[in-house]
């Protein structure tokens, strides 16, 4: 890792990156976990083993409802763009988590939906979240765990427009008055 001055520390410590690194060490352990889990559907437990899962897996794993949904649904709810969403539905299609089917309410559309090896995917992904999660108690303390999710949650909850709309980056504000 390249050296930084006291002045540079900031950049390896804000919250952004502290989330990041946090999110990728708690996705790569919930992989690793699947990669070993003999409830996981052996095809896609192989594909952890190796490294081959990562994005795809973990975008439709946490954001496809059991009922289903269209595509522009699942990439709104990833944040992500109907095309990027699109690709990685085609790659869990062809792995065989999910499949797509006519949207009872437009026939036009279609419906993303779990196969019976993405549910069994799901379900063994649960309990490595779950194993994951109680590590994560384990190595910071019940406590600072309780106070780390309810202040995560808050967050991402929030949209902060009021907030950014009046403290934009760089920019002093003044007061003002109600009859503006």
């Amino acid at each position: 890792m390249p050296a930084f001055g006291t002045d540079e520390r900031w950049r390896l410590t804000h919250l952004g990156r502290l989330m990041g690194h946090a999110l990728r060490r708690f996705d790569e352990r919930v992989l690793w976990l699947m990669a070993h889990s003999p409830q996981a559907p052996l095809a896609l437990s192989n594909l952890a083993a190796r490294a081959q899962v990562g994005a795809a897996i973990v975008h439709i794993t946490r954001h496809l409802p059991l009922g289903g949904a269209r595509l522009t649904e699942l990439a709104h709810s990833a944040g992500m763009s109907k095309q990027a969403m699109g690709d990685l539905v085609d790659q869990c299609v062809a792995w065989g988590l999910v499949r797509r089917e006519p949207d009872p309410r437009d026939a036009r559309a279609r419906r993303i939906v779990f196969t019976p090896t993405g549910l069994d995917w799901l379900h063994a992904f649960r309990r490595a979240v779950e194993q994951a999660e109680r590590e994560f108690r384990a190595a910071v303390g019940d406590a600072v765990a309780a106070v780390v999710a309810l202040g995560l949650e808050a967050y991402a909850d929030g949209d902060g427009a009021g907030d950014r709309a009046a403290a934009a980056y760089n920019v002093p504000h003044r007061e003002r008055s109600p009859s503006r």
